[in-house]
C-alpha cells in the first residue's frame, strides 16, 4: 500500500511538474516577441467587426503574427483582454510578444494613412492625390465625388461635390474606398461651415453656393491669409455694381473641364465661351472652381471694407489693389510689363 501511495505521489509530482513546466514554457512564449511573415513587408490584417476571440486569434496565427493558438490563449489569460479586441486593419511590422499583439489590437491601434487634400485642388486634383497614396484608382474618387445627394439639403442645384470636399489631412485605414473617403471629406465640409458664417453669408444675399463658390475664387487667388478678406471684397464690390469679375482661375477651370488647359492661360483663352467664364459672364460662375478652406470660407462671408475694384500680382504672392482702372493699369505696368520685361533682359545677358 505503501509503495503504491509513494508511486502515485511521484506520478502525480511528475505530472505537476510537467504541467508546471509547460505553463511557464506558454508563458515565456507569450512574452517573447515572434514574427511569421516575411521581413522585408509587413504585414496587414483586417479584423471585420463581430468576429470574435478564437477567430481573431486564427486571423493572427495565419497572418505569422502569433505562433500557434496556445501561445495566443496564454497571452489572452495573461492580458484578461478577451472582450476588448477591436475591430479594425491593423499592420505588423517588427516582430512582437503575443501579448504586445493583443495590447496594440485591444488599444485600437489600427493601420493609418494620413491623407493630405490642399486647399484649392479640384475633385480631378483631389482623385489624382487619391491615387498616388495607393488607396484606389482616381476614376474611383471622380465616380464618388458626383453623389451630389450628400450635400442636396445645403445645395439642390449641386450636380457634383466641387467645393464640398473640405481640404484636410485625414487620418484613413489602409482598407478605405473612394465612397469613404468622400463622405468623411463632405462631413468635414459641413462641420466647418458652421451657423456663424451661413448667417454672415445669409445677410449679404449669399446663398451656400453662392458662399462657396466665392470663397473657391478667394482661394484660389490667393495663398496670403491677410489678403483673403481684401480679396473677397474686391468681388463683392464687383458683384454689387454688376462688374465682371475678371478671374482668370474661373477661365482655367473652364479649359481644365474641357481638356483644353496646357498649363498655360493665353489673352485668347479668355474669350472661351464656357459660363464659367467670368471675362465673358457677369456674376459668380455657375458653381465652385475648387475646395476653399476655412479662411477663404469666412473671407467670402465678411469680406474686407474696402472700395477696391482691382488687383494684380506683385509676383512675391501678393497682390497691388486698386479702387480706379488708372490706378490699376499703372499697377500692371509695374509689376508684371516692367517686371517681365526686367526678368527677359537679365535671362538673356546671362544666356551670353
Amino acid at each position: 500500500m505503501k509503495k503504491w501511495l509513494v508511486r502515485l505521489t511521484v506520478a502525480l509530482l511528475l505530472v505537476v511538474g510537467g504541467v508546471a513546466a509547460a505553463f511557464v514554457r506558454l508563458v515565456r512564449l507569450a512574452e517573447t516577441p515572434f514574427q511569421g511573415y516575411p521581413s522585408d513587408r509587413p504585414a496587414l490584417v483586417e479584423l471585420r467587426s463581430g468576429l470574435g476571440p478564437q477567430a481573431i486569434g486564427q486571423r493572427l496565427i495565419e497572418a505569422g503574427i502569433v505562433r500557434d493558438r496556445w501561445t495566443y490563449r496564454m497571452a489572452i489569460w495573461r492580458t484578461g483582454q478577451a472582450r476588448h479586441l477591436q475591430a479594425g486593419a491593423y499592420r505588423f511590422d517588427r516582430p512582437l510578444s503575443a501579448i504586445e499583439v493583443i495590447g496594440k489590437i485591444a488599444r485600437g491601434e489600427v493601420d493609418v494613412l494620413p491623407l493630405t487634400f490642399p486647399e484649392g485642388l479640384t475633385i480631378a486634383d483631389m482623385a489624382r492625390v487619391f491615387e498616388q497614396s495607393g488607396l484606389g484608382s482616381a476614376a474611383s474618387f471622380a465616380d464618388a465625388a458626383r453623389n451630389a445627394s450628400l450635400v442636396r439639403a445645403l445645395d439642390p442645384d449641386a450636380v457634383d461635390l466641387e467645393g464640398y470636399l473640405f481640404p484636410d489631412t485625414y487620418p484613413l485605414s489602409r482598407r478605405a474606398d473612394a465612397s469613404h473617403v468622400v463622405r468623411l471629406m463632405v462631413d468635414r465640409f459641413l462641420a466647418v461651415l458652421t451657423p456663424e458664417i451661413r448667417d454672415a453669408a445669409q445677410a449679404r444675399g449669399l446663398t451656400v453656393r453662392g458662399l462657396v463658390t466665392l470663397a473657391s475664387l478667394v482661394e484660389k487667388e490667393t495663398a496670403k491669409p491677410e489678403e483673403r478678406p481684401v480679396v473677397a471684397s474686391v468681388y463683392t464690390n464687383r458683384l454689387r455694381l454688376r462688374m465682371p469679375l475678371q478671374c482668370d482661375p474661373t477661365v482655367i477651370y473652364a479649359l481644365q473641364r474641357a481638356g483644353r488647359f496646357d498649363g498655360n492661360l493665353r489673352r485668347d483663352d479668355l474669350q472661351y465661351d464656357s459660363p464659367y467664364n467670368t471675362y465673358r459672364y457677369p456674376g459668380l460662375p455657375p458653381g465652385p472652381v475648387a475646395a476653399p478652406g476655412l479662411a477663404s470660407l469666412r473671407a467670402a462671408a465678411e469680406p474686407a471694407s474696402t472700395s477696391y475694384l482691382y488687383f494684380v500680382s506683385r509676383n512675391d504672392g501678393t497682390h497691388a489693389f486698386a479702387d480706379t482702372l488708372a490706378e490699376h493699369n499703372r499697377n500692371v505696368e509695374k509689376f508684371q510689363v516692367q517686371y517681365f520685361r526686367a526678368k527677359r533682359l537679365a535671362e538673356e545677358r546671362e544666356g551670353r
